[in-house]
């Protein structure tokens, strides 16, 4: 019984170890002439703060848009645990984030506007091979995905 114990544990701990490629640390800024399905989006001026360990991830999102500033920190458990931000809009959403592929790909479920449904968006974040460039996909339902580019400062 103690080796399996011991079998499970560094299982669990090999599960939530960072690809070595996709370590999104430091500062990003959004590039909208790269980006698309933006919309709107593409008068947002945006800076991201990353730090990233073994074992969380830390989000913390700078943005202008009309004049208006905000800051928004989003807290990621890298093994799998549900956690809860505050989703683009303040609304309070469980995030749920796993590694795939090398990417990390974050479920973002909130409650909908109609009593009783609920919402769910996934959003898959991506380094290029020289990982000067971080892709972040956000896909809610069937619409097509919107695609926000960022560039490492």
């Amino acid at each position: 019984m103690h080796r399996f114990g011991l079998a499970l544990a560094m299982a669990s701990a090999v599960a939530i170890q960072t690809p070595p490629s996709s370590n999104f640390s430091g500062s990003w800024v959004f590039n909208p002439a790269r980006s698309r399905n933006i919309g709107m989006m593409a008068e947002l001026r945006d800076t991201v703060t990353i730090e990233q360990t073994a074992s969380q991830i830390t989000i913390t999102d700078h943005s202008t848009m009309d004049g208006q500033t905000s800051t928004r920190e989003v807290r990621l458990d890298l093994g799998g645990k549900p956690t809860t931000n505050a989703g683009p809009m303040g609304d309070q959403n469980e995030t749920v984030a796993r590694w795939q592929d090398g990417k990390l790909v974050v479920t973002w479920t909130a409650d909908g506007a109609v009593a009783g449904t609920r919402v769910v968006r996934t959003e898959t974040r991506s380094l290029s091979a020289d990982g000067k460039t971080m892709t972040v996909e956000s896909v809610r339902g069937n619409n097509p995905p919107i695609v926000m580019v960022f560039e490492k400062q």
